[in-house]
């Protein structure tokens, strides 16, 4: 594609490759796997934006946006294009009226299922009609709900840079939904008190004053036993071997929004872990010999 100059028609620059980069999770198709994450992107592309977005889908992969953070009805971040200096973005969301928030939280928290699914961190799917009643929505309605501005020269608006960061949100929201009504202007514990599930209960806060109020167990005073431990200790340890699975954890959580490494994350996590168990096995059977640069 060309754009025009002043002095005419000119073949597109090609952006500079950004070192640390924050590169989208997927490869292809969708970038969000939530359906809030979805509606974000469906909304944004329901907009007559045109070509841009397709680019700015490209930049995200490439990890072209090197920093990106969301504040109370902004966002702010810096997108690596064909300069050398990065390209200043920002994204401006009005934030909701706290009085329009108190009903928001009012009508939630009527609704058990809703009030349970957002303090287990997840986005309901009926509270879109919550919003929607209090003439507040979630989401934008239309593109002068967003205010963008970015400092390279492309009169477009928005353009790739912003485009970019758009679809990066939608993998940030993915992983967290409260990010959202951070942009939103709610933050997760402000909107969790709104709900009445902030704080601790009378209940908890007897079985801590209960907890603190018993005697502490105290230690031996029998220093060969404080070192060797119970007895039966050693049957304890049976065989010692790498697991066959060294990070179940780290399969869980699948993608990391943020990750900036070459390699996804669980599979760079998997073979750090790994190396690092080899090790602990070889220190342990005492087949590990300690560099002499190293005491």
């Amino acid at each position: 594609m060309v754009r025009w100059h002043e002095f005419g028609y000119y073949p597109p620059s090609r952006p500079r490759e950004a070192k640390g980069g924050i590169k989208a999770q997927s490869k292809r198709g969708a970038l969000a796997s939530s359906w809030w994450g979805q509606r974000w992107i469906a909304t944004l592309e329901s907009f007559p934006i045109g070509a841009r977005l397709g680019r700015g889908r490209s930049y995200a992969r490439k990890g072209q946006v090197i920093s990106l953070e969301i504040d109370k009805g902004r966002v702010a971040a810096e997108v690596q294009g064909s300069r050398t200096r990065p390209y200043a973005v920002s994204i401006t969301m009005k934030p909701i009226a706290t009085s329009k928030w108190r009903k928001i939280a009012k009508q939630a928290s009527e609704n058990l299922l809703v009030a349970a699914k957002l303090m287990a961190g997840e986005m309901p799917p009926e509270i879109e009609e919550v919003f929607a009643d209090v003439r507040a929505p979630l989401f934008p309605t239309n593109q002068r709900d967003l205010a963008t501005r970015c400092s390279c020269p492309d009169w477009s608006n928005p353009c790739k840079h912003v485009a970019a960061v758009y679809y990066l949100l939608a993998e940030a929201f993915d992983r967290d939904p409260f990010l959202l009504f951070r942009l939103r202007g709610m933050e997760r514990d402000s909107l969790l008190a709104l709900l009445g599930l902030g704080g601790t209960t009378g209940d908890e806060e007897a079985l801590v004053a209960e907890a603190q109020a018993a005697p502490a167990e105290p230690l031996t005073t029998d220093p060969e036993a404080f070192w060797s431990g119970p007895k039966g200790y050693d049957v304890l340890l049976k065989e010692v071997a790498v697991p066959g699975h060294p990070v179940p954890m780290a399969s869980h959580l699948g993608g990391f929004p943020f990750w900036r490494g070459e390699k996804n994350f669980g599979p760079s996590v998997s073979e750090i872990n790994e190396r690092a168990m080899r090790n602990g096995l070889r220190m342990f059977t005492g087949d590990w010999e300690i560099p002499a640069d190293s005491e």
